[in-house]
């Protein structure tokens, strides 16, 4: 039952806040006018200044009103809405966020509720007529409605809440609200929090006093940065080797969700996020800080921008004590736990691994096959700040690894279309992108900066589009048989054995110098071969690596070809100690070329008896029967 009750709180949350994420930038735009162009601004504009009051008293409450109406029922939902909201408009003196909130989604209820109720009911001809006059006579009673009882009474509930706070501030006991805040936000309720809450207390709160401590309070990127500083000094194991650059795009990019993996391996730094936390609201309440508008992202950017020219101080003090005390706790509880840090960074990398490896990304027994990816989406609660970074970092990938048919972009998980081919998610979000998109492939991650999982899932991706398509393979006609076969046809010229190598790079220069020679590329392709392979890991597994170039190195291809290289000794060409390769294959390509070129032995490579033969022959008429023998 509290389980229930937990999950309904955060969804009606991100409700809240998928109402006001669309239009941030609205109150950017807002903000930046206040700031330039009202009296005590760095531009003092009369005229221009006339802008300012419309925005925030007309446009913002009817945008949210029409986007929380279209989170029910589309843009009818929004329409209604809309003119629901003048009649808060002009009940009042006061800007109405908070009651666009409630009256935006209410009207989306009743014209869906309406439009179910009449659905198959209505005569052919008459739909359009009854759809507008509907709308309109909602929209007339709803506005007026609003006009008469919800506009005076968020009027009213805004007076108390005011109050409320005034005294809470009086007393100095706004920054234990961090107690409540920080670990709210570990959970992906940060937006919900800003949003959702914050965002209209500030508004209002601006009105009177030119600035708002509420619009500080959550976007403050100091305690994250304390925490990931402290890791990379005093961290050990695979994400203190990330937490420099976490660092920044935290601080400079404003994206808080990237720090929240580092707290949830060690839990007590809760209690870093925390005291820092409350530092900051006491260095705010103290000096007075405060921001003119929502600062979205939360970088040290975004603040700096949206600071009134007489609070910088008072802002840049209070991130300072954030950061400081979030550090030297962090420090501490880092420190003297070393050995369980590293106990439980390993087991959880190793778990992570596990589930990458086996049970995400090669299920044998599941109908979906990576081959048929065409579209990744890479989600998050708000489908900005951690899902783009996360998109961005995994789209080079795939252009590097020239899987030129796949696209990917990152969205809310709310806007999720339901038939997405592979859909990528925080551990902690995946359950509700399933509710959102029950028929697509689901990855979890615990870090969304975690390069290793995007090299796993672009090395299953290549993997699976090269070896495990076997419907493909086997349902080739007769006509695309003979198509690979013009346009390559395996020999004995193209397997080289007995090589010995001391690492992946020695082996594969010896793939690409045979590659040279036989008139595949150009000697630069090389370098390419070694670039690509600093980018992720072309080994397959099986005792197999896969060798190419980058998709630049396009050029540097004369024509398409294989070259099959044996290496009795192995040569380690994976992450883990036991990716050894055997049999490194080195692949020169134009287009998708390859796809078919390597098809042609795909039979034999799955069969780990032939692959054991391949492996220490030291005859290449055998090694040629074995790689172009066919199986029925």
């Amino acid at each position: 039952m509290l389980i229930l009750i937990k999950l309904k709180i955060q969804n009606f949350g991100r409700f809240l806040s998928n109402m006001i994420m669309p239009n941030i930038s609205i109150f950017i735009a807002w903000g930046m006018m206040t700031a330039l162009f009202m009296p005590l601004g760095w531009q003092p504009n009369k005229i221009l200044e006339q802008l300012i009051s419309p925005i925030i008293f007309y446009l913002l409450p009817i945008l949210i009103a029409y986007t929380g109406g279209s989170l029910i029922a589309n843009s009818r939902g929004g329409l209604i809405g809309s003119i629901s909201t003048i009649g808060l408009i002009t009940s009042t003196n006061i800007p109405m966020l908070l009651g666009a909130m409630i009256v935006g989604p209410l009207s989306g209820w009743i014209i869906k509720y309406f439009d179910k109720k009449i659905e198959n009911r209505i005569k052919n001809g008459f739909e359009m007529l009854v759809n507008n006059f509907s709308l309109a006579i909602f929209g007339i009673l709803l506005a007026i409605i609003s006009f008469s009882t919800i506009g005076p009474f968020i009027q009213w509930f805004s007076h108390v809440l005011g109050e409320l706070i005034k005294i809470i501030v009086s007393y100095n006991l706004l920054p234990l609200t961090s107690i409540i805040i920080e670990p709210a936000k570990i959970f992906f309720l940060n937006n919900v929090i800003n949003h959702g809450i914050f965002s209209p207390l500030g508004i209002q709160d601006v009105l009177d006093k030119n600035s708002s401590i509420f619009f500080l309070i959550e976007s403050n990127p100091g305690p994250g940065l304390g925490v990931l500083i402290a890791w990379f000094f005093f961290g050990k194991g695979e994400l203190s080797k990330s937490s420099g650059a976490a660092a920044i795009i935290e601080f400079l990019g404003g994206v808080h969700e990237i720090y929240f993996p580092y707290v949830l391996i060690k839990p007590k730094l809760i209690i870093s996020l925390v005291l820092g936390g409350m530092s900051g609201i006491f260095a705010l309440v103290l000096l007075h800080g405060g921001l003119i508008s929502a600062a979205s992202p939360g970088s040290i950017l975004s603040i700096l921008a949206m600071t009134p020219k007489s609070l910088y101080f008072a802002n840049i003090i209070s991130i300072f004590c954030s950061f400081i005390i979030s550090f030297i706790s962090a420090a501490i509880l880092l420190k003297f736990d070393f050995d369980k840090i590293n106990k439980d960074d390993q087991k959880i990398t190793n778990k992570y691994k596990e589930c990458v490896n086996l049970k995400t990304l090669k299920d044998s027994s599941d109908v979906f096959q990576f081959t048929e990816v065409k579209t990744i989406i890479v989600a998050c609660d708000a489908g900005m700040g951690s899902s783009a970074m996360g998109a961005s970092i995994l789209r080079k990938k795939i252009k590097n690894a020239n899987l030129t048919h796949i696209s990917v972009s990152n969205m809310a998980i709310s806007m999720l279309p339901k038939n997405a081919d592979l859909v990528i998610t925080h551990q902690n979000l995946t359950y509700r992108a399933q509710k959102y998109a029950p028929y697509s492939k689901h990855i979890s991650l615990k870090n969304f900066l975690n390069h290793s999982f995007y090299d796993n899932l672009v090395k299953k991706l290549i993997e699976n589009v090269i070896y495990l398509d076997k419907n493909h393979v086997n349902s080739f006609n007769t006509d695309n048989k003979k198509k690979s076969h013009d346009l390559f046809q395996l020999s004995e010229k193209n397997i080289i054995l007995n090589q010995h190598a001391n690492n992946k790079e020695e082996a594969i220069n010896i793939v690409g110098n045979n590659l040279v020679q036989q008139g595949y590329v150009k000697s630069d392709y090389i370098h390419s071969m070694l670039e690509r392979e600093k980018i992720a890991s072309t080994w397959l597994g099986e005792s197999i690596a896969l060798p190419h170039g980058t998709i630049e190195s396009k050029d540097s291809v004369l024509k398409t070809g294989i070259v099959f290289c044996q290496f009795p000794q192995g040569v380690h060409f994976g992450e883990d100690i036991d990716d050894i390769a055997y049999l490194v294959i080195g692949v020169a390509a134009k287009n998708n070329e390859h796809i078919m070129v390597v098809s042609n032995i795909t039979n034999a490579l799955d069969d780990k008896d032939v692959i054991k033969r391949l492996s220490n022959t030291t005859s290449v008429t055998e090694a040629l029967s074995l790689l172009t023998v066919e199986k029925i």
